[in-house]
């Protein structure tokens, strides 16, 4: 990043000659840990071109590509843009909330003062360069907190959910990871749908699911959610490594597979062969089938403002962490604790909520 100069900026004078640096997690390398290789730094504050905006962030958050682009695996995601041999980024943060700060000359529908909320690069930090595309006004009824935890989870919980999954009203819909970032969104939006959705949990998260409004919910420590009493119209699986032969036993002859989660160890694929494999099969079967990459766009981020004014969609805040501890973030994300979203407050003076947050 690159020192702020005082060129085709509009916006109030703190803008243009505003300070030249600010506090940011910074890494320089790949690793799969987060410890030792996140550092918080003063840093140049970014620069932004004719069609971006600067946000001052107040809070951004964890999600599992949070990790990947901090590890840099599987590796196709270095491919994607985020570097080869080393970070492109100074740090893995894909989401923010914030107020923008400035706008370049050619941007229209955003000024110094707006709150807003999306997705960007480099998000752990005093401030981002983002594009207009990928941001939206913030909900009126969310903090900069709650706001922040929406961005790359709720988006892609609603791409699969509406897009992917094509949930109907009065359908059966199955949530599998229903208490993680992705499944806690996706299961207050098959509710909004009008469907009857189970969702699938360990035990310590039973009651958060119910919280978020599953009509049932599944101990998968206990239970077995492909045993044949129940099948679904729709299955979305965003945590875990279920076969697709058990999963297809989940499914109504017509039903719909949804692939969003489900990690492996692998460095080249990391999992996504189950997709590829649910892609190529579902030709062949009555069952559709398949994965997607979710994209990032305003009018996602629109839609989902619609859905938590309406009050039909309330993020799930596990715990919120200091700037200073996006390292433990990742890592209780990593340990498999986290119940809902993991969020970090970055703006000076917000304070750490060391225990259960906002649920529905």
């Amino acid at each position: 990043m690159a020192t702020t100069q005082p060129n085709d900026l509009r916006g109030p004078p703190a803008a243009a000659g505003g300070p030249a640096t600010m506090t940011a997690v910074v890494q320089d390398r790949y690793g799969p840990a987060p410890e030792g290789l996140l550092r918080v730094a003063r840093v140049d504050r970014p620069t932004i071109t004719d069609d971006e905006v600067l946000v001052r962030v107040h809070a951004a958050s964890v999600d599992r590509g949070t990790w990947h682009v901090m590890a840099g695996v599987p590796y196709p995601i270095r491919l994607a843009g985020f570097g080869l041999r080393r970070p492109k980024y100074a740090n893995p943060g894909r989401n923010l909330a914030g107020t923008v700060e400035a706008v370049g000359t050619g941007v229209t529908g955003l000024a110094p003062g707006d709150a807003v909320y999306g997705m960007s690069t480099s998000t752990f930090a005093e401030y981002a360069a983002a594009r207009p595309a990928k941001l939206a006004r913030k909900p009126a009824h969310l903090s900069f907190d709650q706001a922040a935890s929406v961005p790359v989870s709720g988006s892609t919980a609603l791409q699969a959910v509406r897009d992917h999954g094509r949930v109907r009203a009065g359908e059966r819909v199955l949530v599998i990871g229903a208490s993680g970032g992705v499944g806690s969104f996706a299961v207050q939006l098959a509710k909004a749908a009008g469907a009857e959705v189970t969702g699938v949990c360990t035990t310590a998260k039973v009651d958060l699911v119910r919280a978020l409004g599953a009509d049932h919910v599944v101990d998968h420590t206990h239970e077995d959610f492909a045993d044949g009493r129940t099948r679904y119209d729709v299955v979305i699986d965003t945590g875990g490594n279920a076969r697709l032969a058990r999963l297809r036993r989940a499914l109504t002859d017509r039903g719909r597979l949804v692939l969003v989660g489900g990690e492996t160890d692998g460095r080249l694929l990391g999992g996504s062969d189950r997709g590829i494999r649910a892609t190529l099969l579902s030709p062949f079967v009555g069952q559709q089938m398949g994965t997607f990459v979710a994209s990032e766009k305003a009018a996602d981020l629109i839609a989902l403002t619609e859905l938590v004014e309406a009050g039909q969609l309330t993020p799930a805040i596990d715990r919120t962490y200091p700037l200073s501890e996006v390292a433990a973030a990742i890592r209780h994300m990593l340990d498999g604790r986290a119940r809902g979203k993991l969020v970090v407050s970055v703006s000076p003076g917000r304070t750490q909520t060391p225990a259960t947050g906002s649920t529905p």
